[in-house]
C-alpha cells in the first residue's frame, strides 16, 4: 500500500520543483496527508490500474479528497466482486471478430487493414475464435506468428492445435503466462486446486455447474465451513473463480446463476502448464507431445489414439488417486487392479460401462466420488456395500431398476442421483448424512419415513408419488417437519387431500427452505404452515381455488419475493373477481406470477407495495359472467416496472379481446411509475 500511495505522489509531484526526496522515509499516514494536500484544490483525473483487494481502494480512496470540483477516479480490476464493491461496473465485452482481426494484422503486418494471403484465412479466424476476443491473447499469438518462419500454413495449424495444451514455449507465450500467472498466484490455495483441476477437461469443453462442484466435492477439494452444505462452499469457490476472470460463465438460469462454464483457451494454457510443473494432473490426449511422467496422481483421459496407448505403457498407476475418462478414451483404462488407492472414478456418457465393471470397481475401497451417469449398468452389485467411504454417487440414466440392501451401508453418502424408476431399499434412511437428493419417487407412505430421517438434507425432488392418496397427507407432513436442514423442494405429482396443510406450522419443521416448487402438484388450498416460514423467498403452487383466506396465507409469508400462483378453477359456479388490498402485507414482493381460467384479481391501494413485475395469463371469455368489464388496479403498484400479459383468446366474441387489451394499457398508463406492458395473444378467436 505504501508503495503505490508513493507512486501516486510521484507521479502528482513529477515535473515540479521542492524536495520530494522524504517520500522514501514517509509512513502511509503521512504519505495520506501530503497526497490530500496536494489534491486540495485541484481538478483531477487518476486512473488506478489493476486493483485486486477492495481494502486497497479504500485506503486510496481516502487518500484522494473530494474537493468539490468536478474530479474523475477510474479503477480497473480483474476481480468482479472488487468492482462491484467500488461501485459504478463497467464490463468491457471480448473484441468482435472483425476487431480482433483488425489487432491481429495490426501486430503482423503494422497495417490493420492490410490481408492475410489466402492460404492463411481460414486457420487465422481458427486462432481468432481461440483467443476469444481477448487482446492480450490476440497480441501474444500474433506476436508468434509474426516471425520469419511464421508464414506457412503448417506451423499455423501447429500453433493453432497447442493452444491451451501448455507446450508451446516461445518467448511471448511465456509472457502472457507471467501476465495470467498475477491472476492464479492471488487466489488463495483452495482456490488454486480447484481452478488447476479443470485442467482435466478437453479444450473448449462445456462443464456444468452441479457436475463440477460435486466433483470437487468428491476429491475432497471443498472445505467444511459452519453453516453451509459442501455444495454451498463450493458454489462460492466457483463464483470466485469467475469473478476473478479465470472461469468463463457460458449459460445462465432465470437468477443469472452460471449454469455452465468453460476454461479460455489461455488460461486452460496455463493451467496446463502449471499443472505440469507440480505434477498435480496429467491429461492423456488431444495435442499431448510430451512423455507422460513416471508417476501419476491425476489422471484424464481424452481420446484413444494408438501413440496414447504406448504413451500410458509407461506410467505406473500405484500412486493415481484420480480418474476422469471421456467416453472415446475408455480403451485406454486399464484393469481396475491397477488402482489400489483409487478415490475418484468418473466414467459418465462411457456406454461401455457394464455391469461386470461395475462389480470390479466394489473392489476399490478407498473410493469416495463414483459417476457411472449414463452408462449401461442395469444393476447396482451387493458388494456396493464395500464402499464403506463413498460420499458422492451418480448413477442416473442408467437402467438400474432397484438397489440392493447392502446399499445402505453407504453412511457416508452426502450426494445420491438415482434414474427416477430406481427404487430404495428399505431403511435408506440411515443415509443419515445425505445432503443432496436430486430425484425419488415415493412408491408408497412408509418411504415418507425413511426419506424423513434424513435430517442433513439441504436439497430435495420427490419426482412423483405412486398411487397418491390422502393417505399420504400425515406421513408427507411429518416428513417435512423433521426435515430441518432443508433449503430447497420440489414436489411433483402430488394430489394433497382438503385437510393438508390445515395446521398452522410444521414442528420443528424446514425453516431454513427459501425455495419451494410445488407448480406440478395439487392442493385445495395454500398450506397454512407456509406462513410460518421465515426464510422462504420463492414459491410456485398450484391450488383447485383461490379464496381470500390464501392470500392471507401467502401475504404473512415474511421474505417472500417471487410468487407463482397457478389457480385450476373458480371457487363457485361463476367466474370471480378476488381483491387484493394492504391487509395482505406482501412485504418483500417484488415478482407475482398469476395464471387462471376462472378468476381474476384487482389491486387495491396499498396492495403488494414493493412488486416490480406482475406476470398474468388469463381467459378472455370466463369475463362474460362479469359483466365483459376489465378493471385490474395496476395504477395501484407504486414501484411496477414490468408487466408481461398472456391472453387466451378462445372462443372470444368481438370486442372482448380489444376490452381487455385497453384496460391493460390504460391501468399502465395511470400508474405513475409508467411500467413496460407486453401482451402477447393466443388461441383461436370465436
Amino acid at each position: 500500500m505504501v508503495k503505490i500511495l508513493k507512486n501516486l505522489l510521484y507521479q502528482l509531484n513529477k515535473g515540479k520543483h521542492g524536495n520530494i526526496m522524504n517520500e522514501a522515509f514517509w509512513s502511509e499516514p503521512q504519505l495520506i496527508i501530503e497526497l490530500r494536500e496536494i489534491l486540495r484544490d485541484k481538478r483531477y483525473f487518476i486512473v488506478i490500474d489493476d486493483i485486486w483487494d477492495y481494502s486497497v481502494w479504500e485506503t486510496i480512496r481516502y487518500a484522494l479528497i473530494e474537493n468539490g470540483n468536478g474530479s474523475k477516479i477510474i479503477t480497473t480490476t480483474r476481480n468482479a466482486h472488487v468492482a462491484n464493491q467500488i461501485g459504478g461496473v463497467y464490463s468491457l465485452i471480448p473484441l468482435s471478430l472483425i476487431h480482433s482481426r483488425k489487432l491481429f494484422h495490426q501486430r503482423i503486418y503494422g497495417d490493420e487493414d492490410k490481408s492475410l494471403p489466402s492460404h492463411l484465412a481460414e486457420v487465422s479466424d481458427i486462432i481468432l475464435n481461440k483467443c476469444g476476443g481477448i487482446p492480450l491473447a490476440i497480441i501474444t499469438i500474433a506476436g508468434i506468428l509474426a516471425s520469419k518462419k511464421g508464414m506457412t500454413h503448417e506451423y499455423w495449424s501447429k500453433v493453432s492445435r497447442s493452444m491451451g495444451t501448455g507446450l508451446e514455449d516461445s518467448p511471448q507465450i511465456q509472457k502472457m503466462r507471467r501476465i495470467l500467472s498475477l491472476s492464479y498466484y492471488d487466489l488463495p490455495p483452495h482456490l488454486k486446486t480447484c481452478l488447476l483441476y479443470l485442467g482435466l477437461f478437453p479444450e473448449d469443453h462445456d462443464i456444468t455447474r452441479e457436475y463440477l462442484i460435486w466433483k470437487w466435492v468428491g476429491e475432497a477439494f471443498v472445505r467444511k465451513e459452519h453453516g453451509k452444505s459442501l455444495y454451498e462452499v463450493g458454489e462460492n469457490y466457483l463464483d470466485e473463480l469467475i469473478s476473478k476472470g479465470m472461469v468463463k460463465p457460458v449459460e445462465f438460469d432465470g437468477c443469472s446463476k452460471a449454469t455452465t462454464c468453460r476454461v479460455h483457451d489461455m488460461v486452460l494454457d496455463l493451467i496446463t502448464s502449471l499443472s505440469n510443473d507440480e505434477h498435480f494432473l496429467t491429461a492423456v490426449g488431444g495435442q499431448q507431445l510430451m512423455p507422460l511422467p513416471s508417476k501419476v496422481r491425476r489422471l484424464s483421459l481424452q481420446t484413444g489414439n494408438a501413440e496414447d496407448v504406448r504413451l500410458l505403457s509407461t506410467v505406473s498407476f500405484t500412486h493415481v488417486r484420480s480418474v476422469t475418462v471421456f467416453d472415446q478414451a475408455l480403451n485406454l483404462l486399464p484393469g481396475i487392479s491397477c488402482f489400489p488407492v483409487l478415490r475418484a472414478l468418473d466414467l459418465s456418457d462411457c456406454e461401455q460401462v457394464d455391469n461386470h465393471r461395475f462389480k470390479g470397481i466394489c473392489k476399490l475401497f478407498h473410493l469416495r466420488y463414483l459417476c457411472l451417469r449414463r452408462t449401461s449398468v442395469t444393476e447396482v452389485p451387493k458388494q456396493i456395500g464395500n464402499l464403506q467411504f463413498l460420499q458422492v454417487l451418480d448413477i442416473s440414466l442408467t437402467e438400474v431398476k432397484v438397489l440392493p440392501s447392502t446399499f445402505v451401508q453407504l453412511t457416508q453418502l452426502v450426494y445420491l442421483n438415482v434414474s427416477a424408476w430406481t427404487r430404495l431399499p428399505d431403511g435408506f434412511g440411515k443415509l443419515e448424512c445425505l445432503q443432496n437428493f436430486p430425484g425419488i419417487t415415493v412408491s408408497y407412505p412408509s418411504m415418507l419415513h425413511d426419506l424423513g430421517r434424513l435430517t442433513e438434507l439441504r436439497n430435495l425432488k420427490i419426482i412423483k408419488f405412486i398411487q397418491c392418496g390422502e393417505n399420504y397427507d400425515e406421513p408427507f407432513l411429518e416428513c417435512l417437519s423433521n426435515l430441518v436442514s432443508l433449503e430447497k423442494l420440489e414436489v411433483n405429482y402430488y394430489l394433497g387431500g382438503p385437510d393438508f396443510g390445515l395446521s398452522s406450522s410444521l414442528s420443528p419443521g424446514p425453516q431454513r427452505v427459501y425455495s419451494i416448487d410445488m407448480l406440478r402438484s395439487t392442493f385445495y388450498a395454500v398450506p397454512r404452515w407456509m406462513s410460518s416460514l421465515s426464510c422462504l423467498s420463492a414459491l410456485e403452487i398450484t391450488i383447485r381455488t383461490l379464496a381470500v383466506q390464501d392470500f392471507e396465507v401467502l401475504g404473512k409469508i415474511p421474505s417472500l419475493t417471487d410468487l407463482y400462483v397457478w389457480v385450476l378453477e373458480p371457487t363457485g359456479e361463476r367466474p370471480e373477481r378476488l381483491a387484493i388490498d394492504s391487509r395482505y402485507p406482501f412485504r418483500c414482493l417484488s415478482v407475482f406470477r398469476f395464471w387462471s381460467y376462472g378468476m381474476e384479481v384487482v389491486f387495491s391501494r396499498g396492495a403488494m407495495p414493493n412488486l416490480q413485475t406482475l406476470d398474468l395469463d388469463f381467459q378472455v371469455r370466463k369475463t362474460k359472467d362479469l359483466g365483459g368489464n376489465f378493471y385490474f388496479g395496476l395504477e395501484n403498484l407504486p414501484l411496477l416496472q414490468r408487466v408481461p400479459v398472456k391472453i387466451d383468446c378462445y372462443c372470444t366474441e368481438p370486442g372482448e379481446v380489444e376490452a381487455a387489451e385497453a384496460a391493460l394499457q390504460k391501468g399502465v398508463d395511470m400508474n405513475p411509475n409508467k411500467p413496460m406492458l407486453n401482451i402477447l395473444k393466443y388461441g383461436e378467436m370465436g
